[in-house]
């Protein structure tokens, strides 16, 4: 006997690499759980798990109409994927709409998860929220006096910059450009000219991989060293980033929700055996889908039956490690149905990233690559 659980994701279009990241994920944990037995206790012991992958092209519309056929037409009792903020919105809309409910490993805008949605939880934190480590690392190390902060104008772009505006007007710290941009921009050189006239202590971006690599590069053409380059969600430490600019990426600075080196159990078991098997490293993204597969299997060993209301229960009850760190789901503040996740600061040294924030999981001490000028 199996049990089907709908896996809308990215699969084609411009996010599909993401897309391909969790699917291949989602498909290696789903070959060890099956090969360990499936389901191993509760009502549903020795059933198989079936992931029901469908494409969502990136789209809000589109992943609507996958996630109503997935309920509809293969009955699936719980919806588990999506990846941007804008379709993971959509899914837990017609997820609410059918009392289905959908486990969001990957989308990172604040509302998600404070729409007072009763069938919707996440495992990834809040956008506000993904660069709290950095804020803290900035406020222990750093010390600015200044910044820029050049965000995507998307959900997830905007939620982090605001928080970041938040914090820093909290902190006395000058924000001299807030700007945002569209997504795969075709240049950066007049607003980083602009920046270069502020000469800010940092430059802070929401830039996601093909903007990071362009905004880097023309860093590098316009001769602009900033005394400190961050980034959010992990974009200057994942290979593909790194293999683009190489060198340039020495000293950059990511908050990151995971990296293969983490002190979590299991975590850089499943990178080296991700690399083994599908030819590359992962990044965190790869890290939300194989701990969603797990955090779906203990979900169904503890529902009662596959009703929703059962299910729901059991995502209540929810206390477990994974290789992304903790899954607890909790309300708090506006969050209903919110995992509570650490982030990590990473830097690139030597060409790899290491983990040099909080100080209890740091590999490794700050590089600070314009000398004592934080030390003020």
């Amino acid at each position: 006997m199996r049990i089907g659980v709908g896996v809308p994701l990215p699969l084609t279009g411009p996010k599909s690499g993401f897309g391909k990241m969790h699917h291949q994920s989602y498909l290696m944990a789903l070959e060890e759980i099956n090969n360990s037995g499936g389901l191993r206790r509760g009502k549903h012991a020795g059933y198989r798990l079936e992931f029901l992958f469908d494409d969502t092209m990136g789209k809000a519309e589109t992943a609507r109409k996958v996630v109503e056929r997935l309920i509809s037409q293969k009955k699936v009792p719980i919806i588990m994927g999506g990846y941007s903020s804008a379709v993971a919105d959509a899914i837990a809309t017609v997820c609410e709409k059918n009392k289905i409910p959908f486990l969001s490993p990957s989308a990172a805008a604040d509302q998600i998860t404070q729409k007072r949605r009763n069938y919707t939880f996440r495992i990834n934190p809040p956008a506000s929220e993904t660069i709290s480590g950095f804020q803290a690392f900035l406020s222990g190390v750093v010390r600015p006096g200044s910044m820029a902060i050049l965000f995507e104008n998307t959900r997830f772009g905007t939620s982090t910059a605001e928080a970041m505006k938040r914090w820093c007007g909290e902190n006395g710290v000058a924000v001299v450009m807030f700007e945002p941009y569209e997504p795969w921009a075709a240049d950066f050189k007049g607003v980083l000219t602009r920046v270069y006239a502020f000469n800010p202590d940092v430059i802070f971006t929401t830039a996601r991989l093909t903007d990071a690599v362009l905004l880097v590069q023309q860093l590098a053409e316009l001769n602009i060293r900033p005394r400190l380059l961050a980034g959010v969600s992990g974009t200057f430490a994942m290979p593909k980033f790194l293999q683009s600019i190489g060198p340039l990426s020495e000293n950059m600075v990511s908050a990151v929700l995971w990296v293969p080196h983490v002190k979590y159990a299991e975590a850089e078991k499943f990178a080296s055996q991700y690399k083994r098997k599908y030819g590359i490293e992962p990044d965190y993204h790869g890290a939300q889908g194989y701990a969603a597969a797990y955090v779906c299997r203990d979900i169904l060993e503890r529902s009662k039956s596959l009703e929703a209301r059962d299910l729901v229960v059991a995502l209540k009850d929810t206390d477990m490690m994974t290789i992304l760190g903790p899954v607890k789901f909790v309300s708090y503040d506006k969050y209903r149905n919110q995992n509570k996740l650490s982030t990590l600061v990473v830097q690139i040294q030597d060409g790899r990233p290491v983990a040099i924030w909080p100080p209890e999981a740091a590999t490794a001490g700050f590089i600070n690559p314009a000398g004592v000028w934080y030390q003020r």
